[in-house]
């Protein structure tokens, strides 16, 4: 049967499913749970087109014992699943070697460089033009120290052509007023825009595929037919069998299992990440904001402000720690002093994560008709319509604008 199946309803699944139904595909989205309640429920609904360099890499190594050793760190790691994550680590280590930092921030970049030549069609296309901020995102720093502990990043960002320009107080204020006077300087990074509420991105991409024909169903993925190496059909944990002759797996952290069922195991992990979600804030924003050396995020989005950031690794299966989204808004409020979070609500989601910081994006190396969309990271929202967009060139037979190469499933 001429049928496409895509298994996962967030961001990146149902761009993909959105656009293979506009090419005249007949497809299938397929997720656990109703579309969007994953990690594009909750991300910081930022188009981070500068966040392109791989996170390993020698000035990230230094840093790493530091972060794991600190509980309210940017980084922690629960000391009972270090075993399991000991691989992942080795290959994380490996990725950060100086010959393959410069190749990975080449690819990351190219996808980079697309998006916005795909993410405004497409927001065009659901009539969502306004759905995409007209700022960028401020980094903030209280001292020359946090600025030059940042100085890589913003000169990475420059030498590939994310322009950045330097803020000085006397203007942070004018721009965010909001904003407490420890913050001694800043950095705009007028192409990091944000989208006004992502969840909603991801429920209108799922109506207009609908209305174009689409079918969504939930049940969790429980086994792939692959008879002759070739995708039959996806079974689902209620038995129900859903033929296909096109399968993309794009389940985000949950990717890893799927591919285990066709032999194909991928090095995807889970950087579990936390958001506060205050619709009562008590201030303004026009831009979202960023103090690396705090490890915090906030954005004007979904009605309210958005407070989120760091990694907590500890798989898939452990209970959410929200304390860990305390200690972000408390952080938040020494930037934004007359922030108010009496009535938010708190949040955990699965961002999936592979060593080398670079999303797989292509066809499945053993099974014909199988295709992966995953390990984006922390770039699911901003490279889900670029990625829409190269699948679709793949299973129409077009060629797609950049070599794909680097994006591979069996580069590790």
């Amino acid at each position: 049967m001429s049928r496409t199946v895509v298994v996962g309803a967030g961001i990146v699944g149902a761009a993909i499913a959105f656009e293979l139904q506009r090419r005249g595909k007949q497809v299938v989205l397929v997720d656990r749970d109703t579309p969007g309640r994953g990690a594009s429920f909750g991300n910081m609904a930022s188009i981070a087109v500068t966040e392109f360099p791989p996170i390993s890499r020698p000035s990230t190594w230094a840093k790493i014992p530091g972060w794991l050793t600190d509980p309210e760190g940017p980084i922690r790691l629960r000391p009972g699943y270090a075993p399991r994550l000991l691989p992942w680590m080795l290959r994380f280590l490996a990725a950060g070697r100086p010959s393959r930092v410069a190749e990975l921030e080449q690819a990351g970049a190219v996808l980079c460089r697309r998006v916005y030549d795909d993410l405004l069609p497409m927001l065009q296309a659901l009539g969502m033009a306004d759905a995409l901020s007209e700022n960028g995102c401020l980094s903030l720093y209280a001292n020359e120290a946090e600025y030059a502990a940042d100085l890589e990043h913003i000169e990475l960002s420059n030498r590939f052509g994310f322009h950045t320009r330097e803020v000085g107080r006397e203007e942070l204020r004018e721009l965010e007023p909001a904003i407490a006077p420890v913050i001694s300087k800043a950095v705009l990074f007028p192409t990091n825009k944000f989208i006004r509420d992502p969840y909603q991105l991801v429920l209108a991409l799922v109506d207009k595929f609908q209305q174009q024909g689409g079918v969504v169903m939930q049940g969790a993925v429980s086994g792939i037919d692959s008879g002759n190496g070739q995708v039959q059909a996806v079974v689902l944990d209620n038995g129900q069998r859903i033929e296909c002759s096109e399968l993309v797996l794009a389940a985000g952290a949950y990717t890893g299992r799927l591919s285990a069922l066709l032999g194909e195991p991928i090095p995807l992990e889970t950087e579990r990440g936390y958001h506060t979600q205050i619709m009562v804030p008590g201030i303004a924003l026009k831009h979202s904001l960023i103090w690396q050396a705090k490890a915090f995020m906030v954005t004007p989005t979904a009605g309210g402000i958005r407070v989120g950031g760091t990694v907590e690794l500890a798989g898939l299966d452990a209970a959410p720690d929200y304390r860990r989204a305390k200690v972000l808004v408390q952080r938040a409020q020494i930037a934004l002093p007359q922030l108010q979070a009496e009535g938010a609500s708190e949040w955990m989601g699965h961002r999936p994560a592979l060593p080398d910081t670079i999303p797989i994006i292509g066809p499945s190396a053993r099974v014909g008709g199988v295709y992966y969309a995953t390990g984006h990271g922390h770039l699911g929202l901003t490279y889900a319509a670029t990625t829409a967009r190269l699948l679709a060139d793949l299973l129409t037979g077009q060629t797609p604008p950049i070599d794909m190469t680097p994006y591979r499933v069996d580069r590790f």
